[in-house]
């Protein structure tokens, strides 16, 4: 038996050009080091791996045991087909592993929101690990900072069925057990929502844990593929939602969500007018529950 890195950071690229220098820089910078980056490039055209070759001289990512940081060249169908190739890379090294490491998806152009980030993520899970053990695998997940709206964006420190109806903790606010990942890879008949399914299924499949953290964990530059896409979005996460819960709840829901003007909420969130005030009730009234939540 060995020890893998605690981490191991996916970063995807595809003519990412500096965004991809952007995001590596700001994971060197960590104070905590233990962790590795696998790097699937989509065979960029831009110049940007051969600087990375450069700059890094990242390993072969299937024989770059002992690299910080690792290289995959290969093409792919897609964000989510990228993820799902370098996940495999990892499988038959982890499987054999003393103790479970941590995945974590950081994409181009996003960045961790400070040095200490990884450090205190650790900190946490070690903390709780020592308590509770990892016979259970578990999703740790914080909160991450809008580029796009200027401003914190709070997940919902309790995820409960309603909780996976209106929207799980932003991708870039998890850290999976590797067991979950290897277990579950992206479905990819979803084109924009894949990563919002396999969070469910782990979720209601596996019987995953989902512990908050009360840190922010990246800076999203936000405008992605599910941002500029909203209608399939939608369709994708109808879809999927139907899957996990059953119509009655659904239905339920559906007219809490009319209630609650859910449409005027989404407008308030993703105006840099009013996004910093919304987000902060919303920040205040999860807060209220997550301190409930530890009174019980």
């Amino acid at each position: 038996m060995k020890k893998s890195p605690f981490f191991t950071i996916i970063v995807v690229s595809y003519n990412a050009g500096d965004k991809l220098f952007n995001t590596l820089e700001s994971i060197r910078k960590q104070t905590f080091s233990d962790y590795r980056v696998l790097i699937k490039d989509g065979m960029s055209t831009d110049g940007s791996i051969e600087k990375l070759k450069a700059q890094y001289e990242p390993g072969a990512l299937k024989d770059a045991r002992g690299k910080r940081f690792a290289l995959a060249e290969s093409c792919d169908n897609g964000i989510y087909h990228a993820m799902n190739i370098a996940v495999g890379y990892i499988r038959d090294e982890d499987e054999t592993s003393e103790e479970p490491g941590y995945v974590y998806f950081l994409n181009c152009g996003d960045l961790f929101s400070s040095e200490n980030v990884l450090k205190d993520v650790h900190d946490f899970i070690a903390d709780r690990n020592s308590r509770k053990g990892t016979t259970i695998p578990a999703i740790y997940y914080g909160d991450i900072y809008d580029c796009s709206s200027s401003s914190k964006v709070a997940s919902n420190p309790v995820i409960d069925d309603f909780a996976c109806y209106r929207n799980v903790p932003s991708h870039q606010a998890c850290f999976y057990d590797v067991r979950l990942m290897l277990n579950n890879p992206f479905d990819l008949k979803y084109r924009v929502r894949a990563d919002y399914e396999q969070f469910l299924r782990c979720f209601y499949i596996d019987r995953a844990d989902t512990v908050f953290m009360p840190l922010t964990v990246a800076d999203y530059e936000g405008g992605g593929y599910s941002d500029q896409n909203k209608k399939i979005s939608e369709q994708e996460r109808r879809e999927i939602i139907g899957k996990y819960l059953d119509r009655s709840r659904i239905r339920k829901y559906d007219l809490l969500r009319v209630l609650t003007l859910s449409g005027l909420r989404t407008h308030l969130a993703s105006s840099k007018i009013t996004a910093g005030a919304y987000n902060a009730i919303k920040n205040a009234v999860y807060t209220a529950r997550n301190r409930n939540k530890h009174k019980e």
